[in-house]
This record gives C-alpha cells, structure tokens and sequence, in this order.
C-alpha cells in the first residue's frame, strides 16, 4: 500500500504518513509532480534481540553493484578498478554480505567508514615538505578503517554494521571496510548519490546528523571532532584538513544506531544499484540500448546525447568545478546541453533553459555502455566524447523542504526555486520530451 506524498510536507508529516519509521525502497525512484508517492509502511521495528537477515552477494550481483553505483554516482566513475577491487577482496576469502535496511536491530551501532574526502585546490607545499621529511604514507583505506576504531573507541562501541555515504567509490569504500572487519554493510545510504559536501546526507534532513567524527590524514594524523556545533561544521573541517594533506583525508562519521539507520537513511540504495547494473549488463548482452534499460528500470527519463565541446575545470575550497558544454547529436542536433559540476553534475540548462537541478539526479553516461563516464579528474569530462546525460528523480527523502534547503538550487547560489525534474521535462520542446 502506497500513501501519497507531498513535496512540501515537513519532516513530521513525511513520518506519519511513512509509518514513522522509514520510506520503503522500490527499484524505480518515484514520480513526483504534484505528489511523490514512495512511502510504504515498514515491519515493526526490530529489536536487538532479533536475528536480522543478512545475506552474501553472488561475484556477478557484487559486479552489477558496482556498475549500478558508478550510475548512481551523478558524475565520472571507473566501475572497472571498483569490480578488480572487489574481486581481490573475494579472491581473499572475504564476503560482500548485506542487512535489510528494516530489519536492522534498533541497538544496533552503524558507521558511515566509506573511504575519503577530496580537497580541490590542495596546498602543494605540504607534500613537497613531507617529501623530504620522508613520513610513510598510508592508503586511504588504511586511515578509514584507523578512523572506524579512533571513533569506536571516543565512544566506548564496537561496530556491528558499515552503511555507505554515497555512491561510486563511496559504496565499494563501504565494502572494503566491512569485509576486512567481518560486518555486513545496510541496504542503505546517507544519500542514495554522490554529493559534493559531508554535511549533505538523509540524516542531516530528519534530525539524526550532526554527530562525532574521526579524520585521519594520508600520513596518519588522527583527529577527532568531538562535538561539532552543526553538520556543515564538519564539512568545513575535513574539507580543510584534506586541501593541508594532499588533497585527501579519510573518515568515519554519522555513527547511528539500527533505530536511527531506520529513521534517517534511504533504504534499498544497494538493490537498486544492482538492479541498474544487471539492467544495463543485459542490455549489452543481448546487443539492446542499455540506456533505454536504464530509463526503464530507473523510472528516469533522457535528457540529452550528444558530444563534449568543452570541460574547463577550476579548484576551489576543496572542490572540483566544470562548466561543460555538449553539442547536441541525433534527435538532439543543434541543440545546446550546459552542466554545472562541483564534483558532481548539479544543474544543467537545455539551449539556456533550466532542465534539472539538485537534488535529482544528472547522470552522465556512455551511450554504447550504460556505465558512467570515466571522465577526466572529479567530475571531470573530456572534450570530444560521447555522452547520454540521463536524469532520474530523487528520493522524496530529498524533496522534503530540510532537504530542498541543503541540497537544493539555492544552497548553491543559485536564484532558483526547486522545480522537480518531471515538471521541467514538461517545458521542453514537444520534439525533445516536452509537453508530456
């Protein structure tokens, strides 16, 4: 049973009518003009003392996984490092194992230990000194899993579950975590996506973020931060402890309990990934449109096709920002598609006109593959190259107004009223989609 969905509900209206715990994951994001309707009410809540069902994934599901999360991601991604990745692990005896995101026992404790935050426009000084100090480096994954056990132990807890903070690398850093500890990772995530700040997550949208964190830098630093006084707070710390290590820094951080990984994340971002996966690898297998299969799976619509003409990059306060333009091909030549990147694609503008805007998603993707493009650096694109831009709607979790307020149009600088995608594919042009 399905209950109708406002945009502009509040938090606590979005609760009561999602059955007060959390928003049921259905492969295919909802559809929402006037309405989104993607609330369906969860079982019971489950209790510490229940065995919550847990399974290992298939080498060809964890595959699928990681090709649906590079899709996920809303920008460049290499799923073919992140699949050898996870194959090495399984060669190693290690298993890729999920929890039902509804069956998560409520004394349950859940850390977001997923890999890294990046630093745009690093200060170069800082490694060109610590080279002639000659500090040993660690890997990325190597101070993650140093931060999962400061934070364990600032906290006095031990980790039964990982959950993802975004997509792409975020998710196969959520796996690496959790197979080299022996936990499951939630069929869940803070965002569903990639996004370019920490601060923009599901938890910080239903009032269970802004909590402690642990960073530890590329040559071991551990600092903790104990009591932030708000989520972007910890944004503007990490951010500026990786631009002073290099350009990145890893971290654990939003520790939630099972009743809180309930409450505030989105549930089914790992089914869905696989579903994208194995929808655009079948696609390919038996020679049909792996966009179309997309399209079909995701309930997302295609925005643009065509050719990259120009991708200028600048770094900037920890991030990486493109202004690219893509010349129109096929259906759509002569026409002109313009995104705005800060590391991934936020807002982009059909022939000047606003076409999509955070945060639904804007997926760049290789026409002949369905993967993600690999691009060129954070969000990077490379000129000359073919591109299928597919927008999908974003979870209702996203379009509540807390959630229009941090990750929408506005909190970018931009004089721009949150317009969800489904109403701006309406403006088009009848011979691009429009009017429908």
């Amino acid at each position: 049973m399905q209950n109708k969905l406002s945009i502009g509900m509040n938090r606590r209206d979005f609760l009561r009518t999602a059955g007060a715990v959390t928003v049921a994951a259905t492969v295919s994001q909802p559809s929402a003009g006037a309405a989104a309707e993607a609330a369906a009410k969860q079982p019971p809540a489950t209790t510490a003392a229940s065995a919550p069902r847990i399974r290992t994934l298939s080498e060809q599901e964890v595959a699928d996984l990681m090709l649906g999360s590079s899709i996920q991601a809303t920008r460049n991604s290499d799923t073919a490092s992140m699949i050898k990745r996870a194959k090495g692990l399984m060669a190693q005896g290690r298993h890729f194992r999920i929890v039902e995101h509804g069956q998560v026992p409520d004394g349950w404790n859940v850390i977001c230990a997923a890999g890294a935050v990046g630093g745009g426009g690093a200060w170069e000084h800082v490694p060109q000194r610590i080279r002639k100090q000659n500090l040993p480096a660690i890997s990325v994954e190597e101070g993650t899993l140093r931060a999962m056990d400061v934070l364990g132990r600032h906290l006095g807890v031990r980790w039964d579950a990982v959950i993802s903070n975004e997509a792409s690398h975020g998710r196969i850093g959520a796996f690496v975590t959790a197979a080299t500890r022996g936990l499951p990772v939630v069929d869940g995530c803070l965002a569903l996506r990639c996004k370019p700040e920490v601060q923009i997550q599901i938890p910080t949208v239903m009032g269970v973020g802004n909590k402690p964190t642990a960073i530890v830098s590329r040559w071991g630093d551990q600092i903790i931060f104990d009591r932030p006084a708000e989520d972007h707070r910890i944004e503007d710390v990490a951010r500026a402890i990786a631009v002073a290590s290099g350009g990145v820094c890893s971290i654990a951080r939003t520790p939630l309990t099972g009743r809180e990984v309930k409450l505030g994340t989105i549930p089914g971002a790992l089914t869905q990934a696989i579903a994208f996966g194995r929808a655009v690898r079948e696609a390919g297998e038996r020679g049909q449109d792996p966009i179309a299969a997309l399209i079909g799976v995701s309930g997302g619509m295609l925005l643009f096709q065509g050719t990259v003409r120009k991708a200028e990059m600048s770094g900037l306060r920890g991030h990486s920002y493109w202004d690219v333009e893509i010349a129109g091909e096929g259906a759509f030549s002569g026409h002109l598609y313009k995104v705005w990147v800060k590391n991934e694609n936020l807002i982009a503008w059909l022939d000047g006109r606003v076409d999509a805007m955070p945060p639904d998603l804007i997926c760049n993707l290789n026409p002949k593959t369905g993967d993600a493009i690999t691009g060129a650096g954070l969000g990077g694109y490379r000129t000359g190259e073919s591109v299928a831009m597919v927008g999908i709607p974003a979870h209702p979790m996203w379009r509540l107004p807390k959630g229009i307020e941090i990750f929408g149009p506005r909190h970018f600088d931009y004089d721009l009223d949150y317009v969800p995608i489904e109403e701006l594919r309406k403006r088009r042009p009848p011979a691009l989609g429009g009017g429908t």
